[in-house]
């Protein structure tokens, strides 16, 4: 039986062996870019949990240990890879609830749920990825549990399944195989149940040390984080909150089944009161009519996913976690308006931007680090307003910022996907605080959406992709996150990656220059610009971000 005290220990190791091994995993990536947080990202996860831990006493209950990990680890979670850990922790206390000890049978079934819960939560589920991984240790788990099976040996069957559907993601996804590498969320995965087995079988908590030599480290990571665009099925991203009537009949799995009929990317989450929404489909008319039937229309947004995938950006995480900062804990301000905002950006100069432009909070994160969930949630808790926009201004900061929003619960939060700064300056610029909520949905939707934006970073290794044979250091041109140009020198990849996306004309170009980058080099790529597009409005502006030599919104 693993009891309330041997889950607790293999929480704690678990968080020890992540951390080991965070470097392994963030460095060997497809995409040369600096951006390898995966390890980092769970590692931060599982830390939150390792914390809740620390007065967990001897006599409490594995059920009580797992719902206590599984909280402090929604609210830590960071980036995409965090997050979905999060949720698998989050099943698997579901399936211990009210167990004082665990037998085989028992840490299958949790298993199980921590399975359907990930798949359930994320929205463009794919094969390859830890999903993968977390469902084939729940089906070797359930093969070999029985009530009178050890709960270890159960578990142990558990982690010998995820090593094996390891070993076979790339045979599931193309581009794992073809940089000859398996998937790093779940990867993560393998190391966090390790530590946990080393509890299960020999009781020993794995200890912290250095993190391991990445470069001595088998080539294990690639996660669905930094992965190329899909081809786009559905064109409308829905999402809409019902507030279910008394006397409503139906039950939301009836709504699930009928959303994956005519809609991919389905997450419909009963939360009592409340069901939310979210599903791509190609006539979002149907998908509202029939949530209509479960109760009253909270909020509805509608979005053209077309049109943002020609904008979209790559997310960039974080560089360690030593550099990492986390909001502190603050009290709920009263509201005093309407309306208010939070961003999430790194720079002193594009801090202090958005706060010239409206932005109520500035959560630090985005190229140098994803912010959790709890530092977002604080971040809108600050704002004294009813009704809180949040821009995470990041990819892989998007679905923290959504369970931000289910834990907020005396305001309202809409997240705007913005995927990059200049989206997100976009925006808040589109805001007018005399407009209803609904015109002012349309209006920063449809302003960030006529941004297209244009990156400039260093290469962190040498790599061949995308037909370019990139060398350590050199300077990389991404138009939408596709690299469209290497060069020795910043400008001359941002010139040739503006070209891209501009062609002959634009209306307005804004460079924002990072840490790395002087005012007179920036000035000079400003000229370079003026001179090939002498009609435009062009702009230069001190943002201070880490990692990208240059960010520039071109309209």
């Amino acid at each position: 039986m693993i009891t309330g005290a041997m889950l607790r220990d293999s929480i704690i190791s678990a968080a020890n062996s992540i951390s080991n091994f965070r470097e392994a995993v963030n460095i060997l990536n497809v995409f040369p870019v600096p951006d390898g947080d995966t390890g980092t990202n769970m590692g931060m996860t599982m830390a939150a949990a390792k914390k809740a831990m620390a007065d967990v006493t001897d006599d409490v209950s594995a059920g009580v240990v797992a719902d206590k990990a599984a909280s402090a680890m929604l609210r830590g979670a960071r980036g995409n890879s965090g997050v979905i850990l999060s949720l698998i922790f989050r099943g698997i206390a579901d399936g211990l609830k009210g167990c004082h000890a665990a037998n085989g049978a028992i840490i299958a079934a949790a298993l199980d749920q921590g399975s359907a819960k990930a798949y359930k939560a994320v929205q463009n589920p794919m094969e390859g990825t830890i999903l993968t991984v977390i469902k084939s240790a729940a089906n070797a788990a359930r093969e070999n549990s029985r009530d009178d099976i050890d709960a270890t040996e159960t578990f142990e069957a558990a982690y010998k399944g995820a090593i094996e559907a390891l070993q076979k993601t790339p045979d599931m996804l193309h581009i794992l195989k073809k940089a000859k590498v398996v998937d790093a969320g779940g990867q993560g995965l393998c190391y966090i149940f390790l530590g946990m087995l080393s509890v299960f079988l020999d009781g020993r908590i794995v200890e912290t040390s250095e993190p391991e030599d990445a470069t001595a480290a088998p080539p294990v990571v690639f996660d669905g984080e930094v992965m190329g665009e899909d081809e786009i099925k559905y064109a409308y991203c829905t999402e809409f909150i019902v507030k279910k009537s008394p006397d409503c009949p139906h039950n939301v799995d009836e709504l699930r089944g009928y959303l994956t009929s005519v809609a991919d990317c389905v997450v419909a989450v009963d939360d009592g009161e409340i069901i939310k929404i979210h599903a791509h489909s190609n006539i979002p008319g149907d998908i509202i009519t029939k949530g209509l039937t479960y109760g009253e229309l909270l909020t509805v947004k509608i979005e053209n996913m077309k049109q943002q995938h020609r904008n979209a950006h790559w997310g960039v995480g974080d560089r360690s976690e030593e550099k990492a900062k986390q909001t502190p804990a603050v009290k709920k301000a009263a509201p005093e308006k309407k309306y208010g905002f939070v961003a999430v950006c790194a720079g002193s100069g594009l801090e202090q931007l958005f706060g010239e432009i409206g932005v109520d909070k500035v959560v630090s994160g985005g190229q140098t680090m994803n912010p959790s969930t709890d530092d977002i949630l604080n971040a809108v808790n600050a704002v004294p307003a009813q009704i809180v926009f949040v821009l995470p201004n990041n990819k892989n900061i998007i679905l923290a910022a959504e369970q931000a929003a289910t834990l907020a619960d005396d305001r309202k939060v809409i997240l705007i996907r913005t995927t990059t700064v200049p989206q997100g300056i976009a925006a808040a610029l589109a805001f007018d605080p005399d407009a209803s909520e609904a015109s002012n949905l349309d209006a920063m939707n449809a302003a960030f959406a006529r941004v297209s934006t244009v990156s400039v970073t260093y290469a962190a290794r040498d790599s061949f992709v995308g037909g370019f044979n990139i060398k350590k250091n050199q300077c990389m041109g991404m138009e939408n996150g596709k690299i469209v140009a290497v060069e020795d020198d910043p400008n001359d990849s941002a010139f040739k990656a503006v070209k891209r996306v501009a062609k002959r004309s634009a209306e307005m170009i804004t460079v924002y220059y990072g840490e790395s980058i002087t005012k007179e080099k920036a000035q000079a790529l400003e000229t370079m610009l003026a001179e090939r597009y002498s009609d435009a409005a062009i702009m230069t502006v001190y943002g201070g971000q880490p990692v990208y030599h240059y960010l520039i919104s071109v309209e």
